[in-house]
């Protein structure tokens, strides 16, 4: 499938899904492999709005893919769907969802909340935070998705088209790249710098 298919999917969705929705028993979101896109409400402090896609009140911020592409080296490709990843970011935590982890860098102030070493010490997520940043989203992100075999190949044409705040990945020339990065990893240092919080 080719970019501009995706982009077009995407950016004029018929639909767009609340956590609620997503989370909800039966979720609508397949298990296939695919494309989603998250547009949000209220805008993270300090993100940038100028030239992002919108519908009506919400802006497209981040897209991504499930499953990664296949490892080079031969190994086990992951099996993850659609249902597995965007489930994920709405209900899971910063170790396992880069998503979260950029969101909660961004909203810290805003909810409280700080990135922490947990477990063992070699996990960071937003420990108790990671509800409070749930509940953001509940209020704040709607999601919509392409099924489509091997997303990975149309992801970077389309994270550059669609000038995208918050991907990283297939990204380094946006302008809001390298302050987010620096966001991100100022959170990291200063989590492991930090006790062991509980999860």
């Amino acid at each position: 499938m080719n970019a501009d298919t995706v982009i077009r999917a995407l950016s004029d969705a018929p639909r767009l899904y609340s956590r609620a929705e997503i989370l909800a028993r039966p979720s609508p979101v397949p298990r296939e492999s695919g494309i989603y896109a998250w547009y949000f409400r209220e805008i993270p402090p300090g993100v940038p709005t100028e030239g992002c896609h919108r519908v009506g009140a919400l802006s497209l911020l981040y897209v991504g893919i499930s499953p990664k592409a296949p490892p080079r080296n031969g190994a086990r490709a992951s099996e993850q769907t659609l249902w597995h990843r965007v489930r994920y970011h709405m209900r899971g935590n910063a170790y396992g969802s880069t998503l979260r982890l950029t969101l909660g860098c961004l909203l810290s102030s805003e909810l409280g909340i700080a990135l922490r070493r947990v477990g063992n010490g070699t996990r960071l997520t937003f420990a108790q935070g990671e509800a409070r940043l749930s509940g953001w989203l509940d209020a704040n992100a709607y999601v919509t998705w392409l099924a489509c075999r091997a997303p990975w190949v149309p992801e970077p044409a389309v994270i550059h088209s669609l000038s995208l705040r918050l991907n990283l990945e297939h990204n380094s020339t946006h302008p809001f790249y390298a302050k987010l990065r620096r966001i991100r990893e100022s959170a990291r240092a200063n989590a492991r710098g930090a006790p062991i919080a509980a999860a």
